[in-house]
């Protein structure tokens, strides 16, 4: 999939996931703007910083980024929190903490974007979560805040498709990352075992699923939920 000449967003490219979203992106030829609130940002033509739980903050990222070149094609949003925490033990302002995070920094970004595409057109994707319509423990605001994610996308692609902008989601399953198999090994055992293809998601199986996404040949997918686990959902459960 080719997207030379277009310019894309990643939010959150300093994490595993969106480092390789930003990095499938430019492999695809897009101009990518990878936005980080600290950390290192590998591989992006421009580095924008801010906290995107202020939405003045998610306004200015994509004003800069769609001033970078004149224009902005996608927007990927990665940016998020997966704190975990016995449902028992959450306080509100744990659960403010992930659903700003999770869930008002998406509606925020993708409402400026939406004024910056809306003569142009454009694609706008979340990273969910398949916990958000299959539960885990210690991640109750975790999960609902992915949920809110699907079905936010969905609302975002009713009320903007009339201006050519489509709006969907990802929802992996687990993706690997350094220390993971030493640190949670019976976790990674169970999940290659009910996964029918074996293994663990990497960052490029992400960002391969949101290139789709914005490229011309997904021209007619919007408000879609696109699961990337290794078929873990089809594995039963009884």
């Amino acid at each position: 999939m080719d997207l030379t000449g277009t310019v894309a967003l990643v939010t959150g490219a300093s994490g595993g996931i969106g480092a390789g979203v930003a990095r499938r992106f430019a492999r695809a030829g897009a101009a990518v703007v990878g936005h980080a609130f600290r950390g290192e940002v590998e591989g992006a033509g421009l580095v924008v910083r801010g906290d995107l739980t202020d939405e003045g903050e998610c306004s200015r990222v994509v004003r800069e980024a769609a001033a970078w070149r004149g224009r902005l094609d996608a927007v990927v949003n990665c940016a998020g929190v997966q704190p975990v925490r016995d449902l028992a033990e959450l306080t509100a302002a744990d659960w403010r903490e992930v659903v700003d995070a999770n869930v008002l920094a998406a509606f925020s970004c993708t409402r400026a974007a939406a004024e910056v595409m809306r003569s142009t057109g454009g694609s706008v994707t979340h990273i969910a979560s398949i916990e958000g319509s299959r539960p885990a423990h210690g991640h109750a605001h975790y999960s609902a805040s992915k949920a809110a994610l699907i079905m936010f996308a969905r609302s975002a692609a009713l009320e903007y498709g009339r201006h050519g902008i489509r709006v969907n989601t990802v929802s992996p399953g687990l993706v690997d990352r350094p220390g993971l198999a030493e640190a949670w090994p019976e976790g990674v055992a169970r999940w290659r075992a009910a996964a029918p293809l074996g293994r663990l998601g990497t960052p490029d199986d992400v960002g391969d699923a949101c290139v789709f996404l914005a490229s011309p040949v997904a021209s007619w997918i919007t408000g879609h939920d696109l699961v990337v686990d290794g078929g873990v959902g089809a594995h039963p459960t009884w």
